[in-house]
């Protein structure tokens, strides 16, 4: 089954906790302080996969998750990091933010990898934190959280050429003799409901690939018919191959027929009109087709558009296509990309500086990942440990946050669930 669309939800290792421990060997039992740091959490990483032709292995699976750091231990040892996740995909992917469906990968070459969920950091051992006039901190920092995000996964083909048209035009009539391709060929419309590739060897070192892409209706670039399912699949070709039904045996005008899809990649895209187009007069064995191959040369070849003569069914003009489609690819010029990834640093910069602050009724609520991490590090029981939370708590403003709101003495605050009574 060709699946070309898919979201799933990835979750990137969090980072370990520090160590609270200490040197207790044979002459010093009242060694200093020995917590070894957290180690850091395991990232996402999409890796590109030659092998695969579609994103089929995320029809069902829909949640990814990379190892936890190792907490840390005694004797000064690191917690060990947590194992990365490789998530293979086909090659032509490019992977979307879904919450602001920004394209922030285009994953095209073979091996070519992106680390979509960055691994939390670990947290410091409590050996860390001593100071000459904090010999025995009593305290270690927790490890952060790792990253988590939904994505969007869209495959579109990698192919040099892309054969467009209405249904039924003899699109994978020509692409099964024009190339290795086998498509599922028949006289009714939409044979092809998805996407075919074939190869097209030239002569040495000449050979391209054509991607036959499914017959397009008026309506396509809304969505009707599955028009964005194959329009998205011409975004990467440098070659439109335009074939048209010359007979007009169905009561279709060709001329008319070009208009209406040209009006098509318009509406979805201007800079596919960029593209360099062939156009072919498909069916010339039938009758009719002269007059319609007239039509279609004497209105578009004034226009600069190369105007061709072609039978699938005979084969006639087939080795002349495939030389002229040659030619356009060697002629054509560097075209501007439709694909864009924009920089992505809000979404993949880390959150440890995350927090909220907020009032309910006469309550105060403090929450966010900054906040959750300094809780992990804090040990109530212990004065320097306490005071390194109130001093963090002050230099990251979240006190002067709570002053805006109008908490006074007293009133309770409330910190990733835990309740504390609010002083100056």
């Amino acid at each position: 089954m060709f699946i070309d669309k898919a979201k799933i939800f990835v979750k990137a290792g969090n980072g370990g906790h520090g160590a609270v421990a200490w040197r207790r060997e044979k002459y010093e039992p009242s060694g200093g302080p020995a917590g070894g740091d957290g180690g850091y959490g395991g990232n996402v990483i999409l890796e590109v996969d030659e092998g695969l032709r579609t994103l089929m292995d995320f029809r069902y699976k829909k949640k990814y998750q990379a190892q936890n750091g190792e907490d840390g231990r005694s004797k000064y040892q690191y917690g060990k990091k947590g194992q990365d996740l490789i998530i293979k995909i086909p090659p032509g992917t490019i992977i979307k933010d879904e919450n602001s469906d920004r394209v922030i990968a285009d994953m095209t070459e073979n091996g070519q990898t992106f680390v979509v969920a960055k691994g939390g950091r670990g947290g410091k051992g409590n050996c860390k934190f001593a100071t000459a006039t904090r010999q025995a901190p009593n305290f270690a920092e927790g490890g952060s959280k790792g990253q988590e995000r939904h994505i969007i996964l869209e495959l579109k083909l990698l192919a040099e050429v892309g054969l467009i048209g209405f249904p039924n035009v003899g699109k994978s009539t020509i692409l099964s003799t024009i190339s290795d391709a086998k498509p599922k060929i028949a006289n009714y419309h939409f044979t092809t409901l998805k996407p075919n590739l074939g190869f097209v060897r030239i002569g040495e070192n000449k050979s391209f690939v054509v991607a036959d892409i499914p017959g397009l209706i008026e309506g396509a670039h809304e969505g009707i018919g599955l028009g964005h399912e194959f329009l998205r699949h011409i975004e990467r070709t440098k070659v439109l191959v335009h074939m048209i039904d010359a007979s007009g045996h169905e009561g279709r005008d060709p001329v008319d027929d070009f208009y209406k899809i040209n009006e098509e990649l318009q509406k979805y895209n201007p800079l596919l009109l960029e593209r360099p187009q062939i156009v072919v007069a498909n069916k010339m064995d039938l009758p009719d087709a002269e007059e319609g191959y007239d039509m279609l040369k004497e209105e578009l070849e004034p226009k600069g558009y190369k105007v061709m003569k072609l039978s699938a069914a005979t084969r006639s003009g087939v080795n002349e296509l495939k030389f002229q489609i040659w030619n356009e690819l060697e002629n054509s010029p560097k075209l501007e990309p439709l694909i864009i990834v924009e920089e992505d640093i809000k979404e993949v910069r880390s959150d440890d500086d995350g927090y909220t602050v907020r009032k309910e009724g006469d309550r105060y609520i403090v929450e966010g990942d900054f906040v959750e991490k300094l809780m992990n590090s804090t040990n109530f029981d212990d004065v320097d440990s306490t005071r390194y939370f109130q001093k963090r708590f002050r230099d990251k403003g979240i006190v002067e946050e709570l002053e805006k709101l109008g908490v006074q003495e007293e009133d309770i605050v409330e910190i990733c669930g835990y309740e504390f009574e609010f002083f100056f």
